[in-house]
């Protein structure tokens, strides 16, 4: 990535901010997407989807009356078209300011005596190496240009291995130390680097979801914290913030009593 154009932030005279939001096409990618545009961002929107792409872009072009939106088709199980497609997408809207990874699935295995391998190696190709094939180059273009945020989605469920969907959690909690392990690079180089761990939103990967859910929230609450949390550069939050909390207590109960847990 060395080759990657010389990135040049946003300044008072050329105040348009940009970001890539990869996985934006639904739930909260789609609502960030919306949000940022709506706070100035020229927003590039990456997803799988096509035509969700389009539609997004064009209600959003419409509503602030410019273009602020542009739609990249792209399927992040396809890592090696990750890095050339960055450097298009950078050159194309100017430079690059905040890059943020929502992309994600979660196929529940359907009980605790049920296995499926397949699953397991989907979540964590598009959770976990799908969001690596992205955020290497990134962060080694923000290294260099010595300033940048990138925004990782992250879940409580990587906060401890529980019985309902070792998958899910598996990649959510590997996502959780790569972006750690990136935050620790790029701290001394003027990059900040937020996890962003949320409860249960209300979305439609929520529909997946075994057991109960409780305190679920609304999309826009979840994009108000995000948001909020990239303006003061912080480094990791829960949302809504009481789960940091809960999954606190989670942390700590002992291996022996939690094993015996049903969620």
């Amino acid at each position: 990535m060395s080759d990657l154009i010389n990135l040049k932030p946003a300044t008072p005279l050329n105040p348009r901010r940009r970001a890539i939001i990869v996985g934006a096409s639904f739930g909260m990618g789609a609502a960030l997407s919306k949000k940022l545009s709506k706070e100035g961002y020229v927003v590039a929107l990456v997803a799988r989807q096509k035509e969700k792409l389009n539609e997004l872009c064009a209600e959003i072009n419409q509503s602030e009356g410019e273009v602020r939106a542009f739609a990249y088709p792209h399927d992040v199980s396809n890592y090696k078209e990750a890095p050339e497609l960055l450097k298009n997408i950078v050159a194309e809207i100017g430079g690059l300011d905040t890059f943020i990874f929502m992309a994600g699935v979660n196929y529940p295995p359907g009980g605790n005596n049920k296995y499926s391998f397949e699953n397991d190696r989907q979540m964590v190709e598009i959770n976990l190496i799908g969001a690596m094939a992205w955020l290497s180059p990134v962060a080694e273009m923000f290294q260099s240009a010595k300033y940048g945020q990138i925004v990782g989605i992250g879940s409580v469920a990587g906060d401890r291995g529980r019985v309902g969907n070792p998958g899910y959690n598996t990649s959510k909690a590997g996502l959780a130390t790569y972006l750690e392990a990136l935050r620790n690079r790029l701290t001394r180089h003027g990059v900040n680097v937020l996890t962003v761990k949320p409860g249960f939103v209300k979305t439609e990967m929520l529909k997946a979801a075994v057991g109960p859910t409780p305190f679920a929230i609304p999309v826009e609450k979840a994009v108000d914290d995000i948001y909020k949390a990239m303006q003061k550069r912080k480094q990791s939050i829960y949302t809504p913030f009481f789960w940091q909390y809960i999954m606190l207590i989670i942390r700590h109960i002992p291996s022996f009593i939690f094993r015996r847990l049903s969620f």
